[in-house]
């Protein structure tokens, strides 16, 4: 059992897990490394003067791993259900549980739709600023609430923001994960 399950590790997922993870939430990535970012090369990424994507997702895995998040990589999630308790996520080696989870599997929406989440006219999952689908504590991010937006910038942001609104929900009130520079000592 985990409090989140995210199921996709490219930008948007793994925001989405270094943000509930550095919190002390349980957190559990399925990854099939089928990201987009292994043909993209980076410059337009804040912070990045350059890099290559696959060097971004070594270095984005690292740090999420020294979180203390859990990845199944290889893993490929073949369902997700909501049940009293949460989510059961299902894979072929078994099933797993979860408070949240966070679909982040770029432009396939195949598990939102599955899951029963609405869709907008344009067919993407519909969702407000916090991530949030139609199912409760069920969000979506990236490529799939986008119609053509995939940015590894704006995933990672789809990520954080649907990571605050989780840990919102769990402390009861608004959070905010504001570092200092006394963090970093």
């Amino acid at each position: 059992m985990a409090d989140v399950i995210v199921v996709g590790g490219g930008p948007a997922g793994l925001s989405a897990a270094l943000f509930t993870a550095k919190n002390d939430l349980e957190t559990l990535v399925f990854d099939t490394d089928e990201t987009w970012m292994h043909k993209a090369h980076l410059f337009n990424y804040l912070g990045i003067e350059s890099m290559d994507g696959s060097e971004f997702m070594d270095v984005s895995r690292e740090q999420v791993e020294a979180f203390g998040v859990e990845r199944n990589q290889g893993e490929a999630v073949t369902a997700v259900v909501e049940t009293d308790d949460g989510f059961t996520v299902e894979t072929d080696e078994g099933e797993y549980e979860a408070d949240y989870v966070v679909l982040a599997t770029g432009a396939d929406r195949s598990l939102a739709e599955d899951l029963g989440c609405e869709a907008t006219d344009e067919e993407i999952v519909d969702v407000g600023v916090e991530m949030e689908t139609s199912v409760a504590d069920a969000y979506a991010t990236g490529a799939m609430v986008r119609a053509e937006e995939w940015q590894a910038v704006i995933a990672a942001g789809d990520g954080a923001a649907a990571a605050l609104n989780i840990l919102s929900k769990e402390k009861g009130e608004h959070f905010h994960d504001f570092d200092t520079p006394a963090d970093a000592e």
